[in-house]
């Protein structure tokens, strides 16, 4: 951990920045408590992301994004193939390689996870917050949006 320099931000911002982080960390734990993701790690969760977000990768250029040595991502690749959620296949350029690319069941899980995941917490938001306080909800969002360069 470092220690604050002289530049460090005004006490009212860092107290603020305690708080979101703490609320945010508490609202992805909510999050992923709904989707009940078959107790994936998080490395093979960041793994399943980027192949749906990236499309079919090597291990090596996963393990690359990942910034993990091409063992640990071996290891991960191989556990995901067993559950059924990546299949290999090899490399037409290449035929030494194997591209790794989400199943169809491996899709159709994150997209339920995600419906679960969205329909929990309108109904959360719907459920109470009242409509002065959707609105103020409303309001944060671009602010956050900022905060994280969208």
């Amino acid at each position: 951990m470092s220690e604050p320099d002289e530049q460090s931000p005004p006490a009212a911002a860092f107290a603020l920045a305690q708080e979101v982080r703490s609320v945010v960390f508490k609202l992805k734990r909510c999050l992923r408590e709904q989707a009940h993701a078959e107790d994936l790690a998080p490395s093979h969760s960041a793994v399943l992301l980027r192949l749906e977000r990236d499309g079919p990768a090597t291990t090596s250029a996963l393990a690359r994004a990942e910034a993990m040595r091409p063992q640990s991502m071996g290891t991960i690749v191989a556990a995901l193939e067993t559950a059924g959620l990546v299949t290999g296949s090899p490399d037409p350029a290449d035929g030494r390689q194997t591209i790794i690319a989400i199943t169809e069941e491996c899709r159709a899980r994150l997209v339920h996870g995600r419906a679960v995941r969205q329909d929990w917490l309108a109904r959360t938001i719907d459920g109470t917050l009242s409509p002065d306080e959707l609105g103020q909800l409303a309001a944060c969002i671009p602010l956050l949006r900022r905060l994280i360069g969208e």
